[in-house]
């Protein structure tokens, strides 16, 4: 089977189409949404919609950050995170709001583990920005003896973290398009990029394909029209940074 890990959408429509497209023509037999699939960006109805009605297909689904602050907005803006908060709030439906506040913050499938940000202490929203982080998270995880792997986004980059012969963990850096094997003697933590706002100063969106018979996965970059979202978010009065972000890639 061929998963398709998604994360960081970021209410952006037009790169989150270029990727289930890009991934369906790559034989993507599952997808899961590994969260924030709003904020930021000028479209999170559309992306709300388009994951319910994937979730309905059997879609599987962990909240993000943002999701949450959309779903309860901070009384006081206090962080680049919180200013579109509110306005995601009141462009979504009752129903998409009751959605999005019921997604888990964690799910297995099989020997997969799928978390928007870390395992250990998922509500509190750890990056995995180096190993420290990554081993921690990938601690919790295999705390259960059937996990290998730990997906995850949150942090808007592609690397793949795995424990060798030591117990220390080894971070690799993938080539786009590139399959890596991921035997399941090792175990894997993978930061799967951004579908919807990326930040390595490359526009093109982020996602990755787990292959779960080869035992190999594949990071993987798409273009798409990030000018598109980016007028989109300034025609919705939302802070330019980030349109000017999309065009960028940062």
């Amino acid at each position: 089977m061929k998963l398709a890990l998604l994360s960081d959408i970021h209410a952006n429509i037009q790169a989150f189409d270029a990727c289930l497209a890009h991934a369906q023509e790559h034989g993507a037999q599952q997808f899961a949404l590994l969260g924030d699939l709003v904020g930021y960006g000028a479209d999170p109805v559309a992306v709300v919609e388009r994951a319910q009605q994937m979730a309905a297909e059997g879609a599987l689904l962990v909240k993000g950050n943002h999701d949450q602050l959309a779903v309860t907005p901070p009384a006081q803006v206090q962080t680049v995170g919180d200013t579109t908060a509110a306005w995601t709030h009141a462009q979504l439906s009752a129903d998409q709001l009751q959605f999005l506040g019921r997604l888990p913050l964690t799910l297995q499938l099989d020997a997969v583990m799928l978390v928007h940000a870390t395992v250990n202490d998922p509500a509190l929203w750890h990056y995995v920005y180096d190993e420290r982080a990554a081993r921690d998270s990938l601690d919790a995880a295999t705390a259960l003896p059937e996990v290998r792997y730990v997906f995850c986004g949150h942090v808007h980059h592609q690397t793949l973290y795995y424990r060798g012969a030591s117990a220390d963990l080894m971070k690799f850096l993938p080539t786009a398009g590139v399959a890596v094997p991921v035997p399941r003697h090792r175990r894997w933590l993978a930061t799967i990029g951004s579908v919807g706002q990326p930040r390595d100063r490359n526009p093109q969106a982020m996602y990755a394909l787990f292959d779960t018979e080869k035992l190999q996965l594949t990071f993987q970059r798409v273009s798409y029209d990030h000018h598109a979202a980016a007028v989109a978010i300034r025609q919705a009065a939302l802070p330019a940074m980030f349109a000017d972000r999309l065009e960028l890639g940062r």
